[in-house]
């Protein structure tokens, strides 16, 4: 069977318009009282706890949960407002982002009563932060080829393997991990699960990786033998592969996969309204422009989907291989027309161009390959 993928728009009405009005309110009080400055990629490397605290204050994190945890029974679509302009505005959001984004509704829908109520108030409160640990050495975008190990052992799992990778481990309260509790990696897709490894943990170890800016976001997280209680698990004993799927579909879909350097963009067209334009600006600005508002439309009727309960896989895979190339052709558009040497750690454009520059490699690879999502379209389009 064929699979069709939503294109249709989908409009916001009159409260999502307030809500928007709301958050820009809120975004332009915290710049003018210098709490934070725009940066490109802010939702991967621009970490302030406090920052997610006043966010979690004002009812903007766990917008979709219950609101028996902690959350506001709000739509995936009211979340979509709010993480547009967050992300428009180059906020320091990485902190809560993975917890927010793809844990809590994961442990919503898999966890136990007492994960919920363990994580996801605190998740609601921009007070606990997560980190996935999925990627390894020898398994990048090939989750299936998982080699950490999870066995039972008197009073819980012992865990022992590698996770590579790994965002905001340094920060982290809680580490999701995929891990094979049973068969081979012959078996694939069979004998997965996933656990919630509280942290720091004995027998875990967070080392850090720093980036080619000098930035710590990514770490290596080494599992020796150890050993978490049984309530870790989440969800049931091998369907680790199904429940993480069901999470990619969170990841790769949202307006971060698109806008990562969208406060570059908008930093160049202020530039562009400043001193006037030529024909080739113009023209490079509104195919941009073109492009994103097209890849906002796709995201959007994602978030619709994930609302209405729909499977999303392949339109996610789309957003995000298609947005990540929209990210890197921002960034070599801006850097060819418009003037301007990036220098490390400025502010404004020269700034962010240089944080677009740095970041740029990497957008094409978290969150799943390129090829794996082509992949992934294509078996959901039927094309063999």
């Amino acid at each position: 069977m064929t699979a069709t993928i939503d294109l249709s728009a989908h409009r916001l009405d009159t409260a999502f318009l307030l809500l928007r009005e709301e958050v820009r309110a809120f975004l332009a009080e915290e710049r003018a009282a210098g709490t934070f400055v725009a940066h490109s990629d802010a939702w991967m490397t621009a970490a302030d706890p406090d920052f997610s605290r006043r966010l979690g204050a004002r009812g903007w994190l766990g917008m979709t949960l219950p609101s028996r945890y902690g959350g506001h029974d709000r739509s995936p679509l009211d979340r979509f407002v709010v993480t547009e302009e967050l992300l428009a505005a180059g906020a320091p959001v990485a902190a809560h982002w993975i917890a927010d984004r793809q844990m809590a509704p994961s442990i919503l829908r898999h966890g136990s009563e007492a994960q919920k109520q363990r994580y996801l108030p605190e998740i609601a409160r921009g007070a606990c932060y997560f980190a996935i640990g999925m990627s390894e050495p020898e398994a990048g975008s090939d989750l299936a080829a998982v080699r950490t190990r999870a066995r039972e052992v008197p009073g819980g799992w012992e865990i022992t393997g590698t996770k590579l990778w790994t965002t905001g481990a340094h920060y982290a309260h809680a580490m999701v991990v995929l891990a094979r509790t049973d068969g081979s990696p012959g078996d694939r897709h069979s004998g997965l699960s996933q656990f919630v490894v509280d942290l720091p943990t004995p027998g875990v170890e967070v080392r850090p990786i720093v980036t080619v800016d000098g930035g710590h976001h990514f770490n290596e997280v080494v599992f020796d033998a150890a050993v978490v209680p049984g309530e870790s698990l989440l969800g049931e004993r091998g369907a680790g592969w199904s429940q993480v799927t069901a999470e990619l579909a969170y990841e790769r879909s949202g307006p971060e996969r698109l806008m990562s350097t969208v406060p570059l963009l908008r930093a160049w067209t202020e530039l562009l309204a400043e001193r006037g334009s030529g024909a080739v600006e113009a023209r490079e600005l509104g195919r941009l422009t073109a492009r994103a508002w097209s890849l906002r439309q796709l995201s959007l009727s994602v978030a619709a989907a994930l609302a209405e309960g729909r499977s999303t896989e392949t339109a996610a895979a789309l957003v995000k291989d298609l947005g990540s190339r929209f990210e890197g052709d921002v960034v070599d558009t801006v850097r060819r027309l418009s003037g301007t040497e990036p220098v490390r750690g400025a502010s404004g454009l020269e700034g962010m161009l240089a944080e677009g520059i740095l970041h740029s490699p990497a957008f094409t690879l978290r969150g799943g390959a390129s090829e794996i999502l082509r992949s992934v379209v294509a078996r959901g389009l039927g094309v063999r």
